[in-house]
């Protein structure tokens, strides 16, 4: 159980920095008017974004499941 909510929480962690950055590279994208690269940038915060305000179990999940495919 304890193990469970280490994970749930690196996860949550890691996804809250995940935000950070792609918000920064987003303003960059914006500053510098690249219409293209803010587009893309914004797609992949909003899913971030979803994946955060998922149930944690379910995330733990995700994230077991795309260690496995990194492999």
């Amino acid at each position: 159980m304890i193990a469970q909510h280490y994970n749930s929480t690196h996860v949550e962690n890691n996804l809250i920095k995940q935000i950070k950055i792609k918000e920064n590279q987003l303003k960059i994208a914006q500053e510098s008017d690249m219409i293209h690269v803010a587009e893309e940038l914004q797609g992949q915060l909003l899913k971030l974004q979803s994946q955060l305000s998922e149930p944690q179990d379910q995330n733990v999940e995700i994230q077991a499941l795309m260690g496995l495919l990194d492999d």
